[in-house]
C-alpha cells in the first residue's frame, strides 16, 4: 500500500470519527439564527469545515483535533450564514431585540404583546417597529424546496404553495392539450375489443363482469383485454416523446413489435400538431362522460 494512500484512509478516518463534532457545534449556534436558516445547511457547511480542518491539522503543533476543527467547523458555518444574508448587521441585531423584547413581554403578560406594547417597551414609536418589522421579512430568504407543512401528512414544498394551480403555465397547459390528443388517438386506434373494455371500464363505468357478458367472453378475459390495453395506450404515447425513429422490424419473430411500431406511427399521424394543442380540439365529454370522436363499439 502506498504511503498516499494510507495518508488519505488516515484522513477519512479522522473525518469520520469526528462527525457528531459537527452535529453538536451546529446544535450550539442554531440557537443564535432565525428560523428559517436550514440545519441541514448548516451541517453541511460544517461538514465541510471539518474536512478542511482534517486536511489542515498538525499535531506536532500540539493543539488537539477536535479543539482545531470546532473552530474550524464554527467558522465555516458562520461564513456559509453570512454569505447567504443580504440584510445588514443593523437590521439583524434590531430583530434580535425585536425578538428577545417579544419573548420577554410574553412571559410577563401570559399572551403575545400587540405592536404599541412593544413600542412602549422598547421606547420606539410604532411606525418604526413596523419598518423594522418590514425589513426583517424582505431579508428572509427561503429555498424553494423548504417544506411549509409540519402538520399535515403530504408533504409540501414552498414551490407548491407558491404555484397557481388555477392558472397554469402555457408551456403546461400546450403539453397538457397534447398529451390529451395522444389519449384521445390512442383509445380511438385501439383494436375493437381493446377500446370497447377501455371505453366501457374507465368512461361509463361499466363492470367487468357487464363487459364479459357484452363480448362474450369470460371477466378474466376482460382483465387480460383490459391489462393489454393499457400497455398498448402507455407505450403508443410514450414513443410521440421519443427521439428515436419508429421502426419497424422484418423478421418474423418481430411482430410484436411491428405492431407496436404501426400503432405508434398511427397515433403520431392520426391528428397534425396545430389539431392537439387547440383548445377546440381537446378531449371534451359528452352527457355519458366519454370522449368526443372515440367510436364505442
Amino acid at each position: 500500500m502506498s504511503e498516499q494512500t494510507e495518508d488519505l484512509q488516515t484522513l477519512n478516518a479522522l473525518i469520520e470519527e469526528h462527525l457528531p463534532l459537527v452535529k453538536h457545534i451546529v446544535f450550539q449556534v442554531a440557537v443564535h439564527f432565525p428560523r428559517h436558516v436550514e440545519r441541514d445547511e448548516l451541517a453541511r457547511a460544517g461538514a465541510l469545515g471539518l474536512v478542511e480542518a482534517a486536511r489542515r491539522y498538525d499535531a506536532d503543533r500540539g493543539v488537539p483535533f477536535d479543539r482545531f476543527a470546532a473552530q474550524r467547523i464554527r467558522g465555516a458555518i458562520l461564513d456559509a450564514v453570512r454569505a447567504a444574508d443580504w440584510a445588514p448587521r443593523s437590521v439583524r441585531t434590531l430583530g434580535r431585540k425585536l425578538e428577545a423584547t417579544e419573548q420577554r413581554l410574553a412571559t410577563k403578560l401570559g399572551r403575545v404583546p400587540n405592536i404599541d406594547e412593544m413600542a412602549e417597551e422598547l421606547g420606539m414609536a410604532r411606525s418604526e417597529i413596523d419598518r423594522l418589522q418590514a425589513r426583517m421579512f424582505k431579508s428572509v430568504v427561503l429555498a424553494l424546496e423548504h417544506e411549509v407543512n409540519d402538520d399535515q401528512d403530504e408533504d409540501l414544498t414552498l414551490v407548491d404553495v407558491l404555484i397557481d394551480h388555477s392558472c397554469p403555465e402555457p408551456s403546461d397547459e400546450l403539453e397538457t392539450r397534447e398529451l390529451h390528443a395522444f389519449l384521445r388517438d390512442g383509445i380511438s386506434l385501439l383494436p375493437e375489443r381493446q377500446r370497447v373494455v377501455v371505453v366501457g371500464y374507465f368512461l361509463e363505468g361499466r363492470t367487468s363482469k357487464d363487459l364479459a357478458d357484452f363480448l362474450g367472453v369470460t371477466e378474466s378475459r376482460i382483465s387480460q383485454l383490459r391489462s393489454e390495453a393499457l400497455l398498448m395506450l402507455k407505450e403508443g404515447i410514450e414513443a410521440q416523446y421519443d427521439s428515436a425513429p419508429l421502426t419497424h422490424p422484418e423478421d418474423a419473430n418481430g411482430r410484436v413489435a411491428r405492431r407496436k411500431a404501426t400503432y405508434a406511427r398511427d397515433v403520431r399521424s392520426n391528428s397534425g400538431w396545430k389539431s392537439r394543442i387547440d383548445r377546440v380540439n381537446l378531449i371534451e365529454s359528452d352527457a355519458r362522460g366519454v370522449p368526443t370522436g372515440v367510436p364505442l363499439s
